[in-house]
């Protein structure tokens, strides 16, 4: 279990991850930023974990295996930063788990799985379970990025739809590009909202 560093993240590696729905992250990591003095109560020392498959942490963009990416719930994650959190950082109580939008999903976890571990928990906009209504945008997104691979994106929670071939580097500029111009849409009807509701 040891701790490597790059300019933007710190990386602690976990070994080889067993999965609450079954399978295995093999020499899985997790990503992390930390802000302040580990030797302060956690609400002077920031903790910023990333979720497995977001890039950073173990995910199939720097993973090379060749079968597809097991499914990984907020359970497996927190367990993993719970680990990190006490085992490699060596804190034994939290002061807060804060967390917006995916990050209050784990925080519902972090409070249902380590209900003593910390003092205040406190999600914000997100919920305990992911509602179809966004399901729905999330893989409206996903199908915007697999459309460059020419893969369909199978619909709504599909499974063992998307297929393990390398991008290419023209498919993930046209796959980004075409996430940007979905997600771009998403943020300007929030931000109008918003001024309609200030």
């Amino acid at each position: 279990m040891t701790d490597s560093s790059s300019p933007e993240f710190k990386t602690f590696q976990l070994g080889d991850w067993t999965l609450q729905h079954g399978g295995t992250l093999s020499n899985a990591h997790l990503a992390y930023q930390t802000f302040g003095d580990p030797k302060n109560p956690a609400i002077y020392f920031i903790i910023i974990p990333a979720l497995f498959g977001n890039g950073q942490s173990t995910s199939p963009s720097n993973t090379s295996s060749s079968k597809l990416f097991p499914e990984i719930s907020f359970y497996d994650n927190v367990r993993a930063q719970y680990k990190l959190v006490t085992e490699h950082l060596a804190i034994k109580h939290l002061y807060c788990v804060i967390g917006w939008s995916m990050g209050a999903g784990q925080t519902y976890q972090w409070i249902t799985q380590y209900p003593d571990f910390m003092d205040l928990a406190i999600p914000f906009c997100g919920s305990a379970r992911t509602s179809l209504h966004n399901q729905v945008f999330l893989e409206g997104v996903k199908s915007a990025l697999l459309a460059a691979k020419g893969v369909d994106g199978g619909g709504v929670m599909a499974k063992g739809s998307e297929t393990s071939r390398s991008w290419t580097e023209k498919e993930k500029e046209i796959g980004l590009r075409a996430l940007g111009r979905v997600y771009a849409g998403w943020q300007a009807k929030d931000l109008t909202h918003g001024k309609k509701q200030n």
